[in-house]
């Protein structure tokens, strides 16, 4: 193979309000929260279609078998990139669709809708970045136990690979894992994920098998891809806060550290776990399932890493209502209520917290390359009797943490670019149709889109590489 994109260059010094020449301006999608045709051309069920499908599980027993309808309108939503005038698009595979058992060989129709897409965008001329993993688990592998059983991170990688022959020539940026705490602690311990277990042990099995899973995929897309193909990982950590100055309020903020940040950052970057950690959790499990040369394997070197961020986390000593995503922490950790305005999901709005991540993540992580691969919010929006879709919140939210953005960078953060999450109002999770984080408003009835006041002014920021005056 050959290299199909230059290197993305590192980018100059900011000054004011304007970002580094060369940055990357993205939107950012996932495989089930967009695509529909669940039951076409070879596509099994994932565990989010199981999911979905138990009662009081997702809101209105909303399912992902039509969503946006990308499938079938994929084209349509390449042309509102292109208008948005985005250089990049951040897209999810569906590893149902391209190898519906999770094991075996792909089926050629699941990688020709990736081909054709990846070939819209080129055409475009924008660059198409490839997240290999967004939570659909094929439910054949959970039947077999799932992320907490050691081989589905040997069946990940398989996957990566075949996906690696069939896009190699043509994605010069790819992404593991997005979220690998959402698919561990949501899916295995809380129980409000697919698969809506809610076993502690396990979910920290799972966390270790993530890690190991994209540590071998990142091997497997080394060998197979062009030199100077990028390979990154996707994480959602979490900006702590102690609610107090007290000792048992920072041991509290130390604890979440350590479960959901650290538990992926230091196997992923240093290849160790977090001694506190192990500690921490000494009541569940001795870790013996970290076998000789995992964490080697999990340390393979990558060449960005994703941050996720959409509001920061409050913690303060007390107790958490079982069953928790913070397995070992329940008894020291309450969580608090931050202060401030409130998105549609109810999480505050605060941009601070993203310049403390990527500021932290500058001193920790030296040399590593940065980019917001999420963020964006909900509000309650809607199309007015003219058929405009007016969104001011979202604009102001955008704004605020792209200024956020800003100042790391003049801090000296490494951040090489912004992904604006979503494109597409979408299937959100749990929460189902309810929740609209697009700036492309989508009447599910119809499929009809219409891009909201933020697509304006976010093409606006594109244009100039840079925050508008209003």
């Amino acid at each position: 193979m050959t290299a199909v994109d230059a290197p993305v260059p590192h980018p100059a010094p900011v000054a004011g309000s304007g970002f580094p020449a060369g940055f990357r301006w993205g939107t950012a999608t996932a495989a089930y929260q967009i695509e529909g045709a669940a039951a076409e051309d070879g596509r099994t069920p994932s565990i989010w279609d199981t999911f979905s499908r138990v009662p009081g599980k997702v809101r209105n027993g909303d399912t992902g078998d039509i969503a946006a309808d990308h499938y079938h309108r994929m084209s349509e939503d390449v042309a509102l990139m292109r208008e948005l005038g985005v250089t990049d698009y951040r897209f999810s595979v569906s590893w149902s669709r391209v190898q519906p058992t999770g094991r075996g060989p792909a089926v050629r129709r699941g990688l020709d809708f990736y081909r054709r897409l990846v070939d819209e965008l080129r055409a475009a001329g924008i660059r198409p970045v490839a997240t290999l993993y967004h939570w659909d688990l094929p439910q054949e592998l959970e039947d077999a136990g799932g992320w907490p059983r050691r081989e589905t991170a040997e069946r990940f990688a398989e996957y990566a690979g075949l996906v690696a022959d069939a896009l190699g020539d043509r994605v010069a940026t790819w992404t593991t894992l997005n979220e690998p705490w959402c698919a561990a602690f949501l899916g295995y311990a809380a129980g409000v994920h697919a698969p809506g277990r809610t076993e502690p042990v396990a979910a920290l099995r799972a966390a270790h098998h993530l890690n190991l899973a994209h540590g071998r995929a990142a091997q497997v897309l080394r060998a197979a891809l062009p030199a100077g193909a990028e390979i990154s990982l996707t994480l959602n950590p979490h900006a702590v806060r102690p609610l107090g100055e007290g000792e048992a309020d920072r041991d509290a903020a130390r604890r979440i550290d350590a479960l959901g940040n650290r538990i992926f950052l230091d196997p992923v970057f240093h290849g160790r776990l977090p001694e506190d950690l192990v500690a921490d959790t000494a009541g569940l499990t001795d870790w013996s399932f970290v076998r000789d040369g995992d964490l080697a394997a999990t340390s393979a070197p990558i060449d960005a890493l994703g941050i996720n961020y959409y509001s920061p986390t409050v913690v303060t000593a007390g107790t958490t209502a079982a069953p928790s995503p913070w397995p070992g922490a329940e008894r020291h950790v309450r969580f608090a209520v931050a202060p401030g305005e409130r998105t549609a999901m109810d999480w505050p709005v605060d941009a601070g917290g993203l310049y403390e991540l990527l500021t932290r993540l500058r001193d920790e992580l030296p040399g590593t390359p940065l980019l917001i691969t999420e963020n964006g919010a909900a509000y309650d929006d809607y199309a007015d009797p003219s058929g405009a879709v007016h969104d001011p919140e979202r604009v102001a939210y955008l704004r605020a943490h792209l200024a956020a953005v800003l100042r790391a960078l003049a801090a000296g953060a490494d951040v090489r670019g912004y992904f604006l999450w979503s494109l597409l109002d979408n299937f959100e999770w749990a929460y189902g149709y309810g929740k609209r984080f697009g700036i492309v408003h989508v009447d599910f009835a119809s499929q009809r889109r219409t891009p909201k006041d933020s697509a304006r002014w976010y093409a606006e920021v594109i244009a100039r590489n840079g925050l508008t005056d209003s």
